[in-house]
């Protein structure tokens, strides 16, 4: 006879002789039935017993359970590329999960980032937006483990976290995943995937600002054996803001098709598409500082924008994965992505001259700017994953040869003109649209990365075990940088190869220490005030910490001390009004601080995450630097079950920062913010949430690098979500 069964972490497996945990389900259920596991690709098994046995009816039967547990089960590759439990990887690691970013009513990334422990979202204009952790810009997201730096360390547009299973956001040095980036961190988007039932969920909310927002998610086994299942996820977003006639539409729509090729192989098939309009929207941020020292004080709605203006974005993603199982120990992967995205852009800039407001709010001048774009990144990975025995021990060891190639396309339209602008705020039609002219090439790059990687962990006692990796990346860079300029880069070359060590050593069964240290190396796209780009930033990263689980388990803590040194970082060092871009300096900073993290389970019915982080920002001199980086920042998220009403939870989500400023520019003072929710479960399929975002409808500056903006008022939602 053949029983199928999950080993979905926290569920239950059916197995010959009743139902077991995953953490004892495959165990107990070899001891008591005298199976034989025969491992699979990705992790599944085929379980036979060697002796037949004799139905009642008297045939012979050779019983077989087969497991399938990949698609719902997997961990993470953390900062290593090597498949290991958070707890055993020598770096900070923290997840956002999905029912974390529904309890708090989030959908677009920028919001469950501002979640994550260590994470700052700089949102200085409405449709780009920077993320830093330990004093500097993030410069690597991916999704499913594969991608390109960002450019410039900035974001366009936002993604519908409703695709994704969880977010893992890696602090600290990320060489062993690109060979190439910086000490601050990586994002990792992990997509939903099929599982083994069928079933799914629809979402309604609605709220303040004119918020609508229809969600689906759906889950179908294709086949009667359960080796090939499908999974189609929806989202549909159109909401306003409170910031001036701002408008935001998104649609994103993603299906996956997953199943098992004979008895070793697993292929995926994924398509990703995304649609936003945002009308009206900020390009730059507010100038707030008068000459005297003052800032400004205006209505949170303040925007610099004007009617006429859009920005439209358009992407596409396609992949294609096949695991393989080689043997019981070792696995092959090919992975391909392709990403092709679209923009369509009119803006309008405010700015000043000097930096300054007159008086009486006068002073600014508008840049109206027109431009079309295109972009395609493929990305092929094949790596091999295995574990292998020496000296009387078994270690893991993973190989991998991957290629990127990104190219951008980038055209701009003539017609712009520069008028001064009366007294802020004014309104939104104080400067009609341009009558717009030809349009001619700004930008045109291509960018291609070759690297070999190679990590293994082994097994050096019972208790010590020692991780080397190394990176060999060739860097080819040609064209235009994507903010254009007209310097061509003729070819740029770079080779590098970057090492990384790490020592975790067991404490006890519960407790483990661990140090890590990583070269790292990030080319740069930035200018000098002369045009000419700046020469690649090199340095190191070393962390040292402590990982300790509590509660059986349920509560995972981790104290980290880090300290990296990255020598000729661009740096902005001012602006050209006759080029109109900004212009950087290479200097050398340290940053060094520690964090604190406790997430997990109190109780059954009691979560908990508490992030803390401090850290030092020094320049060449010894000085503070970039201090619109915050040096210390609070992040708490819990939610409890009322043991009076057990089918209300409720819960809480407070951040806290210290003060940032900005030399010649805007400050913002130390604060607090406050999110709420409320969960009541109407029946076993439906449940009805409130969202409070804002709380106590605190006013306060979310960014001063790059000028100022307002962050959000308060405001409710109100959702629905229905089990299918």
């Amino acid at each position: 006879m053949s029983v199928s069964g999950d080993l979905s972490h926290g569920k239950q497996t059916r197995g010959l002789q009743g139902s077991y945990s995953v953490e004892q389900g495959l165990d107990l259920l070899l001891q008591d039935s005298g199976l034989v596991a025969v491992p699979q690709a990705g992790g599944s098994y085929v379980i036979d017993k060697p002796e037949p046995v004799v139905s009642q009816q008297g045939a012979v039967q050779l019983p077989t359970l087969s497991i399938q547990h990949k698609r719902e089960f997997r961990v993470s590759k953390g900062a290593t590329n090597l498949p290991m439990e958070i707890k055993d990887t020598p770096q900070t690691i923290s997840t956002i999960e999905q029912q974390g970013m529904r309890d708090f009513g989030v959908s677009s990334s920028n919001d469950a980032l501002r979640l994550g422990t260590g994470i700052n979202v700089d949102e200085w204009e409405t449709n780009r937006t920077g993320y830093n952790a330990r004093g500097f810009d993030i410069m690597l997201t991916q999704v499913d483990g594969l991608g390109m730096t960002n450019d410039w360390g900035l974001v366009e547009g936002q993604l519908d976290t409703f695709l994704f299973e969880k977010i893992e956001l890696t602090r600290g040095a990320n060489g062993l995943l690109t060979g190439v980036g910086n000490a601050s961190g990586t994002i990792n988007f992990v997509r939903k995937r099929p599982t083994n039932e069928d079933g799914g969920e629809i979402q309604l909310t609605g709220g303040s600002h004119g918020h609508k927002r229809l969600a689906l998610d759906y889950n179908k086994v294709l086949t009667e054996d359960g080796e090939w299942a499908g999974r189609l996820v929806l989202a549909q977003e159109d909401k306003g803001s409170y910031l001036r006639a701002l408008n935001d539409k998104r649609t994103s729509l993603y299906g996956v098709v997953e199943g098992q090729i004979g008895l070793n192989g697993v292929l995926t098939l994924g398509l990703t598409y995304q649609d936003s309009r945002q009308r009206s929207p900020m390009w730059g941020s507010l100038t707030l500082p008068y000459a005297d020292g003052t800032l400004a004080d205006f209505d949170v709605s303040a925007s610099t924008s004007q009617d006429w203006t859009r920005w439209n974005n358009q992407s596409y993603n396609a992949f294609i994965e096949y695991a393989h199982m080689l043997s019981p120990d070792w696995e092959g992967k090919v992975t391909y992505s392709h990403t092709k995205g679209s923009s369509d852009t009119k803006l309008f800039y405010a700015y000043s001259l000097t930096g300054y407001l007159n008086d009486d709010n006068t002073g600014l001048l508008g840049w109206p700017y027109r431009s079309d774009g295109e972009s395609q990144i493929d990305i092929l990975d094949v790596n091999l994953t295995g574990s292998f025995d020496a000296f009387g021990r078994q270690h893991e060891a993973v190989f991998g040869l991957s290629h990127s190639r990104q190219t951008s396309l980038t055209y701009t339209y003539d017609g712009a003109t520069f008028p001064v602008l009366p007294a802020f705020p004014y309104a939104g039609d104080v400067y009609a649209e341009p009558n717009w002219g030809a349009k001619s090439i700004a930008a045109d790059g291509e960018q291609n990365i070759t690297r070999l990687y190679a990590a293994t962990r082994l097994s050096l006692t019972d208790r010590l075990a020692g991780i080397v990796g190394i990176n060999a990346i060739h860097l080819k860079r040609d064209g235009t940088a994507i903010y254009g300029g007209g310097t061509n880069l003729d070819n740029e070359t770079t080779q590098k190869a970057s090492p990384y060590f790490g020592l975790t050593y067991d404490i006890s069964p519960d407790v483990l220490g661990y140090v890590s240290y990583s070269d790292i190396f990030q080319a740069q796209d930035q200018r000098d005030v002369n045009g000419a780009f700046l020469a690649p930033m090199k340095g190191v990263n070393t962390e040292v910490g402590i990982k300790a689980e509590w509660l059986d388990g349920n509560l995972l803590t981790t104290l980290a001390v880090f300290s990296a040194k990255q020598k000729g970082l661009a740096t902005i060092a001012g602006f050209d009004p006759v080029a109109q871009w900004n212009y950087y300096e290479a200097k050398d900073v340290t940053s060094r601080g520690f964090e604190i993290e406790a997430t997990g389970h109190l109780s059954d019915d009691t979560q908990l995450t508490v992030g803390y982080t401090s850290l030092k920002l020094t320049g060449e001199d010894g000085s503070d630097i970039y201090e619109w980086v915050p040096r210390r920042t609070l992040k708490v998220r819990a939610d409890t079950r009322l043991p009076m009403l057990p089918d209300l939870r409720v819960g809480s989500a407070v951040r806290w920062q210290s003060d940032v400023s900005k030399d010649g520019g805007a400050w913002q003072d130390s604060h607090v913010l406050a999110d709420a929710f409320a969960a009541y479960a109407l029946n076993d399929n439906a449940t009805l949430r409130l969202n409070v975002n804002n709380l106590f409808d605190k006013k306060y500056l979310r960014s001063v690098q790059h000028g100022a903006i307002y962050g959000a008022s308060r405001s409710v939602l109100l959702s629905l979500d229905y089990k299918l």
